[in-house]
């Protein structure tokens, strides 16, 4: 596989410090979740692409392994305080997923499901980055079923729970939708660098 990619400038498009005001740096890889880890079985696992798309996708572990993955050195920030800098990340893009769907041009927002019930929420424009990886492996290893294992969504423009951990199905929406902490006062925007934690609404 290619070397990976450093994606840990990000915070300079948001004319930000690596570490964004109010979080800490951390060694550790804190293991948060709304309630304990799903089992999972790799043989009746899917991953599905709906909505606003022109092809939806239904695929198995294997047929999901089989798309074009990279490796992305990424910071990950939680919005309970905490970041975890060079975290190396493999996976596949979110464009390659849109791509493989050929998304509508109605489209504009998005929202990711989880084996545990888990929702969350993004304008299709804040998902159309490259550093935005549906990811399986973490530092060379399969992804700890802890930290969202097999299949967990990284943001790292934002804060963490806009990465569905246990994420099995991507929806493209023709108008916004908000997730399970959306929907319970996090902000919707989750800015780390505006320090964007909780809503103002």
């Amino acid at each position: 596989m290619p070397a990976s990619k450093d994606k840990t400038a990000t915070h300079e498009e948001f004319d930000g410090e690596r570490l964004p005001p109010g979080q800490r740096q951390t060694q550790q890889f804190p293991v948060l979740s709304k309630s304990g880890t799903p089992g999972w079985d790799m043989e009746s696992w899917r991953f599905t692409v709906t909505g606003a798309v022109e092809d939806e996708l239904d695929l198995s572990w294997q047929e999901f392994c089989d798309l074009p993955s990279e490796t992305q050195k990424q910071d990950f920030h939680c919005v309970t305080g905490w970041s975890r800098f060079d975290n190396e990340f493999t996976g596949v893009t979110f464009p390659t997923i849109a791509e493989e769907a050929d998304v509508e041009d109605e489209a504009v927002h998005v929202l990711f499901g989880s084996l545990d019930g888990y929702t969350t929420n993004l304008p299709l424009e804040e998902c159309m980055r490259e550093e935005v990886l549906f990811v399986r492996e973490l530092d060379g290893q399969p992804l700890p079923s802890e930290h969202g294992g097999p299949l967990r969504v990284v943001t790292p423009h934002k804060y963490a729970y806009k990465g569905a951990k246990w994420v099995t199905s991507v929806e493209f929406l023709t108008e916004p939708k908000r997730g399970y902490w959306e929907k319970r006062g996090y902000s919707n925007t989750a800015n780390p660098w505006q320090e964007e934690r909780y809503s103002s609404w």
